[in-house]
């Protein structure tokens, strides 16, 4: 977390365009089935774990993942630099009126920051470029993407030159939490990995699908790289 909280300092600073992305279970799943995906986050600058479950399989196959960097978590720290900083942050994306009181939230906890703007990300396709130049017009220091995957990693990538935003990330669900639409789980079952399994609690209509497929779909996967780890030393196939 403090390496990358670094070096996008050091690039809003310097005026450096820099993208970040995160990547969890779900995400890598999605990733072998959609080349788009696969692309437009290999090709970001930072990539972060999200979730404790590419940390436990990184660590199994022996790669140097030091720590898991939540979006959510890397957002509100960034929101608190930049309020000392003065930094200018965007925030695209969410209900109307869940981006109101995170906004609004944010404000009070953090009295000095000054927002270069903000838009629910509720416009047509159509739209979508004045969106693009509004945020441009808006000379932010970062932006936040809170739209779900695949079409944030999409606008990010597509757009990034155009933007003129130093620093750009793609941040899904985490406006909501800042509103308190969303409850995260306690430190402790955050820090057991089972994170995943509290937001199951919260919604099992709408998660119980997605959590059974890639998690599922995950562990086979990891399971079929170790196994050809312990033949080929130097043959790793975790690439989408």
């Amino acid at each position: 977390m403090d390496e990358t909280l670094d070096v996008i300092d050091r690039a809003i600073a310097g005026r450096v365009p820099l993208k970040h992305v995160v990547v969890n279970v779900a995400k890598l799943i999605s990733m072998r089935q959609n080349p788009r995906l696969a692309s437009d986050v290999t090709g970001s600058d930072i990539i972060n774990a999200d979730g404790m479950g590419i940390v436990w399989g990184a660590r199994i196959l022996g790669l140097p993942l030091p720590e898991r960097v939540a979006g959510v978590d890397l957002m509100e720290r960034l929101l608190a630099l930049c309020a000392r900083r003065g930094y200018r942050p965007y925030i695209l994306g969410a209900r109307p009126e869940v981006l109101e009181r995170a906004v609004a939230n944010i404000r009070q906890r953090h009295p000095s920051i000054r927002f270069a703007g903000w838009r629910h990300g509720y416009f047509d396709p159509a739209e979508e470029p004045d969106v693009i130049d509004e945020i441009r017009e808006s000379h932010a220091d970062c932006l936040f993407v809170a739209i779900s995957s695949p079409m944030k990693e999409r606008i990010t990538e597509q757009y990034r030159d155009r933007l003129g935003v130093p620093f750009i990330m793609g941040v899904g669900g985490s406006v909501d939490v800042l509103a308190g639409v969303t409850r995260r789980a306690p430190v402790l079952v955050q820090r057991c990995g089972m994170e995943w399994a509290f937001r199951l609690a919260q919604e099992p209509h709408r998660m119980w699908r997605r959590y059974l497929t890639t998690n599922s779909a995950f562990l086979g996967l990891l399971l079929r790289e170790w196994a050809r780890r312990r033949i080929q030393p130097n043959g790793m196939d975790m690439t989408p």
